[in-house]
């Protein structure tokens, strides 16, 4: 077994769990898989043991302690599989009886004359399903459905408790999917039985989705809007479900390298952990997509390398997926845009209108952690996000080739191609930056969809922003040999961005000094400053300007737009 893998820290191997070995093109049914979709299941797929990834111990004695609770983490987590685990562990231990519903398919339901009719009829199937309670289904059939709305989701537990042999625990999942009067109705019914706990209503329920009650902003018939914490004041706790640490990252990798026998080059696991800080969609995207997609890769003799992994890292990002379209769609939300323009523009004086719920709001939907400092989740994400704001400009801004910019020793010609912008940036910057919903980080994002059309001929630009940093930084990778491409040897080019704030010696001096650290940090041959002057009252010929300047011995090219 490579590199002692049954010792690696945060593996630990499922119990039943075994697949063929495929080391070459053979039957790949019967081989385990990276899960990119639905619910881990454990002969199908790597995983990480769910109930290591919670406090299992904490949930266990708010269960027996009968409480109500919350337990929440954004999406493609782990939160379903980790309650299909908790409740299989609970009915195998026979202190009580557990059922997991999912109760989704109820959102379309505003109302509750339909919406709750939608919940029971879930929820009553999957106490058939798991329970193996084909009655309880008939009753809410036959008997339940003739309560009125606002009493026949109590009804159904309170008959589901008093027909049970030993104390019912309920998990549903996506609660805050429900939108309207029939969540409020759901809140209410579960605060109104919580009284009658545990001998004619469920000893523990776990309410499981996206968001924290507290976050819940639910709009009521008559226009009313109330917070999930009104409607649900009986919650002891909320229990937020993190990432997978980084023990745990390479460990579901290497259980590839252990069932397959393909090894992985130990200079991934760094940048895979960079990339996804652990979040399990990303995680298992990436092995998928290298072991997988990359078809050479499918040779399971072959080694896969760390050019392997960069080109598969590459090929997610361009693909859109469903996760990462679904993260493009939550930037549109005032909550959410608040903070993130606040990030792209790095600005401090953008922190004052971020309300401390708001930034919390964020980080618990996954996409910012708050240690060691505000940032954005991961580096995949912090690619992302521009690329996606500016998606539509960059299909649009006319005129622009990177075979332009491309010198016959393929190189990029930076002073060409960034006159080039500091024109279209004239020209263009007051109708495109409105265009933009996050106008603070308008010529920031505009001069990154700019590069974004042509790097996207070859190359590649990183990406370091965050509050409060006062600068973006790029860092383009251009392949100087066609063939090799990103594998062979790369021209690597610096770009520093500021807004000009306060006297311009002041901001350039702070420039060059922030511009010449990271271009030795990252090791590149050329560095480059934009200052952004949006004072309305000076002349486009006062904000357009080039010089070269030096700082402890770098040569660094300053550009005024």
């Amino acid at each position: 077994m490579p590199r002692g893998i049954r010792h690696h820290p945060g593996y630990r191997a499922l119990p039943g769990v075994t697949a063929k070995v495929d080391s070459g093109m053979g039957d790949r049914a019967m081989a385990r898989f990276f899960n990119t979709a639905g619910p881990m299941k454990p002969e199908m797929n790597y995983c990480i043991d769910p109930l290591t990834r919670i406090d299992w111990d904490e949930i266990q004695r708010l269960i027996s302690d009968m409480r109500y609770f919350v337990m929440h983490a954004p999406r493609q987590t782990g939160k379903t599989s980790a309650l299909y685990a908790m409740m299989h562990a609970l009915n195998a231990e026979g202190r009580y009886v557990c059922a997991y519903a999912n109760i989704e398919a109820a959102q379309t339901a505003r109302d509750e004359m339909y919406g709750i009719p939608a919940v029971c009829s879930t929820v009553s199937r999957s106490l058939a399903r798991h329970l193996e309670r084909p009655d309880l289904e008939d009753w809410f059939l036959q008997e339940g459905r003739r309560f009125p709305p606002q009493d026949q989701f109590s009804k159904l537990l309170s008959h589901w408790t008093v027909t049970s042999e030993k104390p019912t625990v309920l998990f549903i999942d996506e609660i805050d999917a429900l939108v309207g009067d029939t969540l409020i109705s759901v809140l209410r019914q579960l605060r109104a039985g919580y009284n009658e706990r545990p001998a004619y209503f469920p000893q523990s329920v776990i309410l499981c989705g996206v968001r924290d009650i507290r976050d819940y902003r639910i709009h009521q018939g008559n226009g009313e809007i109330i917070t999930g914490g009104s409607a649900f004041n009986i919650k002891t706790k909320s229990l937020r479900m993190g990432n997978f640490s980084r023990e745990e990252t390479e460990a579901l990798w290497l259980q590839h390298t252990e069932e397959t026998g393909q090894e992985f080059d130990e200079a991934i696991f760094p940048e895979l952990w960079e990339d996804s800080y652990g979040q399990p969609w990303l995680v298992n995207a990436l092995g998928q997509e290298i072991i997988w997609e990359l078809r050479a890769n499918r040779d399971r003799s072959r080694r896969i390398t760390l050019p392997d992994y960069r080109e598969a890292r590459e090929a997610l990002i361009q693909s859109r997926a469903t996760h990462l379209d679904q993260l493009t769609d939550k930037l549109q939300e005032p909550r959410i845009r608040r903070v993130v323009e606040a990030m792209l523009s790095g600005e401090s004086v953008s922190l004052e209108g971020i309300r401390i719920d708001d930034q919390q709001y964020v980080e618990d939907l996954g996409l910012i952690r708050t240690k060691p400092t505000v940032s954005i989740s991961n580096r995949i994400y912090q690619e992302v996000i521009p690329r996606e704001l500016t998606w539509v400009a960059q299909t649009r801004i006319p005129n622009q080739e990177s075979a332009w910019y491309v010198t016959p020793e393929h190189r990029l010609d930076m002073a060409k191609l960034l006159g080039a912008f500091q024109q279209f940036f004239r020209e263009h910057s007051d109708a495109w930056v409105e265009g933009f919903d996050y106008k603070e980080a308008g010529p920031q994002l505009l001069l990154q969809a700019f590069l974004q059309r042509i790097v996207n001929g070859g190359g590649h630009i990183n990406r370091e922003y965050g509050l409060g940093r006062k600068r973006t930084d790029l860092l383009i990778e251009w392949p100087l040999d066609e063939e090799q491409g990103m594998h062979g040897p790369l021209q690597r080019v610096v770009i520093e961005l500021k807004l000009l704030r306060g006297a311009l010696d002041t901001v350039l001096a702070k420039g060059l000094e922030q511009t010449a650290d990271y271009t030795r940090r990252v090791g590149a041959d050329e560095a480059h400053l934009i200052i952004f002057d949006r004072g309305s009252g000076r002349a486009w010929d006062d904000k357009i300007w080039v010089r070269g300047e030096t700082f402890d011995g770098l040569p660094i090219t300053v550009w005024g737009a």
